[in-house]
């Protein structure tokens, strides 16, 4: 059997964004997180203030990838077809997160007869818990009840937008026109304004230079290329002109994830487990199947990383060295439980579909 091609670029972004993202909530929460920045503060703090700069790369990702497929998507003008694309994505990013969901609400009871600490919130509700079911609990202002969950919500709302305007406009040429004014005006006013960071218009900035990036290089028709690839140059300049009035990392780390993708995205590689030379690439394959599972459940064991540290009396030692290592078993352990959620729930749910 012929191995399977994979992009090195497109796995390296998944994993390692979504490995920061596990870091930097693990540099948030609890008193292991104070007592390893005792030990290191330099790391721990850049993982607390720039870690969370991550999501950029998965909003850009997620725009690239949502292109790849959906632009490959036959009868999309059909409004049966757009509607059932929405609802197939749902299903696709629900089975794994009601489980994470589910586990994390286990973990936080538990964690409530020792640690008292705002992170874990209150007893959940079962009208949080359904408006976490149908990715409203940001919209309705409910807390949430996991770390990192407000992003599924939101990569549903930006994957359903792209599909209702490639459904709506009558040619690619209409949707980079309609990106180019979206990714501008949440670049530099959307993204800018808390009051909008539960809605797709705050992230499609970054969401829309994936979207681009992909209709840069990859979409057969050429001419679709070079309309898409001025654009990007458009909106490059834009990001350069608005820096010198006020710098947003932020879009530069989105516009730069972008370039490398139209420069590398395609750089394929074959999955081949028993060459060594492989070691790495399907090691970094191996992160990027479970990344999204990593995601949805690293959040429990930040949880039960603190109640072992405070019920065993760990924390009286605000012992740094102790605090890095139980950190460490718990990331390590996140990967696991993640792989027994890829497996178990992730890939058989993959046939739930209409």
């Amino acid at each position: 059997m012929q191995s399977k091609n994979h992009f090195l670029l497109v796995d390296f972004l998944k994993t390692f964004a979504a490995l920061t993202i596990i870091l930097h909530h693990f540099s948030s929460y609890g008193q292991i997180a104070e007592d390893a920045r005792n030990l290191l503060p330099g790391i721990m703090t850049w993982l607390f203030e720039y870690g969370r700069y991550a999501v950029q790369i998965f909003l850009v990702m997620g725009g690239y990838l949502a292109a790849q497929s959906l632009t490959r998507t036959s009868d999309l003008k059909n409004p049966q077809t757009a509607l059932k694309t929405i609802f197939n994505r749902y299903l696709r990013l629900f089975a794994p997160y009601v489980v994470a969901l589910l586990v994390t609400i286990v973990c936080a009871w538990v964690a409530r007869f020792w640690v008292q600490d705002e992170f874990i919130g209150e007893s959940e509700t079962l009208s949080q818990f359904l408006a976490h079911l149908f990715f409203l609990q940001g919209i309705l202002g409910l807390d949430s009840i996991s770390a990192g969950v407000w992003y599924v919500a939101i990569d549903w709302q930006l994957y359903a937008i792209l599909t209702i305007m490639l459904s709506m406009f009558p040619g690619l040429r209409s949707l980079i026109w309609m990106m180019l004014v979206l990714c501008v005006t949440s670049l530099l006013y959307f993204n800018r304004d808390g009051s909008y960071e539960n809605y797709f218009i705050y992230f499609i900035g970054a969401y829309g230079l994936g979207i681009l990036a992909q209709l840069c290089k990859n979409y057969p028709d050429p001419s679709v290329n070079r309309f898409a690839k001025i654009l990007m140059v458009m909106i490059g300049l834009v990001i350069v002109v608005s820096s010198f009035h006020q710098f947003w990392l932020r879009n530069i780390l989105a516009y730069s994830v972008a370039i490398a993708l139209i420069f590398f995205g395609d750089w394929a590689y074959k999955d081949q487990k028993h060459h060594k030379a492989h070691k790495l690439v399907n090691a970094i394959l191996w992160g990027s199947r479970r990344s999204y599972c990593a995601f949805l459940i690293h959040f429990s064991f930040i949880l039960l990383a603190n109640t072992v540290y405070i019920a065993w009396g760990m924390n009286h030692l605000h012992n740094g060295v102790l605090a890095i290592a139980l950190m460490l078993v718990a990331i390590a352990t996140s990967w696991v439980a993640a792989t027994l959620l890829y497996r178990w729930v992730e890939v058989p749910s993959r046939n739930l579909k209409l």
